[in-house]
């Protein structure tokens, strides 16, 4: 796909920005100017129309005939083309009218005072039309006349300035286009400097180095403030999630390494000299322990890397609708067994049955890593509380107790980290990973809940589990 230039389309933006103002002032400036010059013209005409009414007399014999003094005509508005006019009495008809009158013109004039244009004979001339003017020469035996005056004249004057104007505004709008435009090229490639920058910052991060350093122009940019600072986040992020994965490689080898060498020491024992058939079989024994071990970590890991994937949205599952209850009575009895053993009273109680969708196999997984953790850190004939209930009108709550040490603060924001033991000499010696919270975490936000601890040195832990009653 062909890349887009943010500068290039910020300039085109200008561009027709600025082509539409020009031509937005080129076309007030035209319209401005045709109605003033319009304006003007026509007060020409009311002046010359009065005047020409005022050359209509009467003359000195008596009679009721009128004279009109042609010689006395103001000259013409337009200099190239004549003026038209024409002046009638609507008693006596026709009194005077401009040399060369052409009989075809178009005078169109429903004797009332008003302006319009007519083109005659490819020349545009504008027309006013003047109704019932009185007669400036007035004699007390002499009847009144209303006079009708027609006059036009030709408008090259205005079209000429219409042209002129136009061009003129054309001409400094293109030149103020072309500064503007340089101009803005200049400030949206100046502005964009810092992207170049924050880009040449970017592309130094790597698994061996995450340190981002703002460039201060970067720093002194409002808009770019928050991609920087959510940039920030993601490196964080990124880093926590590469040491974590960094840290998970060198657990899981560590483990592995353990059982692996006792198997292989094992086994080469046997093969040392001949044994005999006890020594063999209980050699071989001692091999499937070392295995057993072994495969259950594998099925912890794979276990825990599914359930990852699956709270990521890579997996889809169909679910059942299920009782949440159930699934903490049968981890309950899974672990009777180590309870009792341990001395360990298993309390559980249940304000109401609450139903949602989920597999009874992974919270039955929870409630026993939960439960499997209370066990081994509570003191011998101690009390465990297992309790589900509502926590508002759209999550369980389910929580499991115990009255053991408790957990440091220190180590409480770290006892869901994979392989982390917060006695690791006495996890080993019970055969544990550090991967069951891990997993039980990555099985709770798969189904969009919430899972944390509270303790208190000397006093216990609570493990309490959130989840919503529909999915997510």
């Amino acid at each position: 796909m062909k890349g887009r230039s943010i500068q290039k389309r910020l300039l085109l933006a200008v561009v027709i920005s600025q082509v539409l103002l020009a031509l937005g002032l080129t076309c007030a400036g035209v319209l401005y100017t045709r109605r003033r010059v319009m304006a003007s013209l026509d007060e020409s005409l009311r002046a010359h129309a009065t005047s020409i009414a005022a050359l209509v007399r009467f003359p000195e014999d008596g009679s009721k005939r009128l004279l009109f003094d042609q010689s006395l005509a103001p000259k013409s508005i337009d200099g190239v083309h004549s003026d038209v006019y024409r002046v009638s009495a609507r008693a006596l008809g026709m009194v005077g009218q401009s040399p060369g009158w052409p009989q075809d013109f178009p005078t169109s004039c429903k004797l009332q005072n008003g302006f319009f244009s007519v083109a005659f004979r490819g020349v545009p001339y504008r027309v006013l039309c003047l109704a019932e003017v009185p007669m400036l020469d007035r004699e007390e035996d002499q009847p009144t006349y209303a006079l009708d005056v027609f006059y036009a004249a030709p408008n090259w004057t205005l079209r000429s300035e219409e042209r002129a104007a136009g061009l003129y505004i054309a001409l400094a709008s293109l030149l103020l286009m072309s500064g503007t435009t340089a101009l803005a090229w200049w400030g949206i490639r100046r502005s964009l400097l810092p992207l170049q920058h924050l880009a040449d910052q970017a592309s130094r991060i790597s698994a061996l180095n995450w340190e981002f350093h703002n460039p201060p122009e970067v720093e002194l940019t409002d808009e770019l403030r928050p991609l920087t600072t959510a940039m920030k986040t993601m490196l964080q992020r990124l880093e926590k999630s590469f040491s974590q994965q960094r840290e998970f490689l060198g657990n899981a080898a560590h483990e592995l390494k353990t059982p692996v060498a006792i198997l292989k020491s094992t086994l080469q024992r046997l093969i040392q000299k001949p044994r005999s058939s006890a020594e063999y079989e209980t050699g071989i024994l001692q091999a499937l322990e070392d295995m057993d071990r072994l495969e259950k970590l594998l099925h912890s890991m794979l276990r825990l890397a599914r359930a990852e994937q699956w709270a990521n949205g890579r997996l889809k599952r169909n679910l059942s609708t299920i009782d949440i209850a159930s699934t903490c009575e049968a981890a309950i009895e899974r672990l009777r067994t180590v309870a009792e053993k341990n001395g360990n009273e298993v309390q559980f109680t249940c304000e109401r049955h609450i139903a949602l969708p989920a597999d009874p196999e992974d919270l039955e997984t929870v409630w026993a890593n939960l439960l499997e953790n209370a066990i081994r850190y509570s003191p011998r004939e101690s009390r465990i509380g297992v309790h589900v209930g509502l926590n508002g009108n759209d999550h369980a709550k389910v929580v499991v107790e115990d009255h053991g040490e408790g957990i440091s603060q220190s180590d409480l924001h770290r006892i869901f980290e994979r392989f982390h033991r917060a006695d690791a000499s006495r996890a080993r010696d019970t055969g544990q990973f550090g991967l069951g919270l891990a997993i039980s975490r990555a099985l709770v936000e798969a189904y969009g809940g919430n899972i944390r601890a509270e303790s208190e040195l000397g006093r216990g832990t609570r493990m309490i589990v959130e989840l919503p009653l529909s999915p997510e």
